[in-house]
């Protein structure tokens, strides 16, 4: 029976359709999170233990709403899974950050980008992939995130001075870099990084700590094509 509050809404998504894309929509608190352990309890016996877990319609989650990912996860990491977040609120992801929760689970820029990461990881060509369109939920209009492909990058120009296997892609130091090829290194480096990621890597000692804005860096990838997952997955693709 539903619980007032809290709708969960979970879909097999993926190569093999077994990781659990988890929809939630309401507010996670002391008391509808029974509800979600209830459900990630009987997924887990049902012996799923890869969770992609969407918040983006989700209002709110207290403390002890996060403890039910938080008292989890140890248990799904032992069967070699792991519950990845995705699109949290500024608010919720405020909370989350504050709570430290960070140290612990791993956040994503998108649906597709949390299941890529899954199938990638197990060895599967995750461009070969096929589309998967979530239904809509009674609550919503709106059609869930879909996984689509985009259409291929073109006008890429690379400088000669750096192109080379994917392996000695760049031989300068990449403190010397310009902000174009650091990105492009990074891209390179992890093609699973999410936007965030990618401007944490920049603002690294690694990159030589690079003073950049949010504004200008999202300007930076839209201007090369990289600021979707697809396009930084297509790009590293063709190295």
């Amino acid at each position: 029976m539903p619980m007032e509050g809290i709708e969960i809404f979970d879909y097999r998504v993926g190569c093999n359709e077994d990781i659990v894309y988890l929809k939630i929509v309401g507010y996670i608190d002391t008391t509808t999170s029974v509800a979600l352990v209830s459900q990630l309890r009987k997924l887990l016996q049902e012996n799923y233990c890869q969770f992609v877990v969407d918040l983006g319609a989700v209002q709110y989650v207290s403390s002890a709403g996060w403890g039910v990912f938080v008292g989890e996860i140890k248990n799904v990491r032992d069967r070699g899974g792991d519950i990845k977040m995705v699109h949290m609120t500024p608010e919720v992801l405020d909370v989350f950050e504050m709570l430290e929760f960070n140290r612990i689970l791993r956040t994503y820029d998108s649906v597709e980008e949390a299941i890529n990461e899954f199938d990638f990881i197990r060895g599967f060509d995750i461009t070969q992939s096929p589309i998967k369109t979530f239904p809509k939920t009674p609550k919503s209009e709106q059609e869930l995130p879909q996984i689509t492909p985009t259409q291929p990058v073109v006008g890429l120009s690379e400088s000669s001075l750096y192109k080379k296997s994917r392996g000695s892609y760049y031989q300068s130091d990449p403190k010397l870099l310009p902000l174009s090829e650091k990105i492009k290194h990074i891209v390179i480096e992890n093609p699973l990084l999410g936007v965030w990621g990618i401007y944490k890597e920049i603002r690294s000692e690694k990159y030589g700590k690079t003073k950049v804005g949010l504004i200008r860096f999202y300007r930076m990838l839209k201007e090369l094509n990289l600021e979707s997952k697809e396009k930084r997955y297509r790009f590293y693709r063709s190295r």
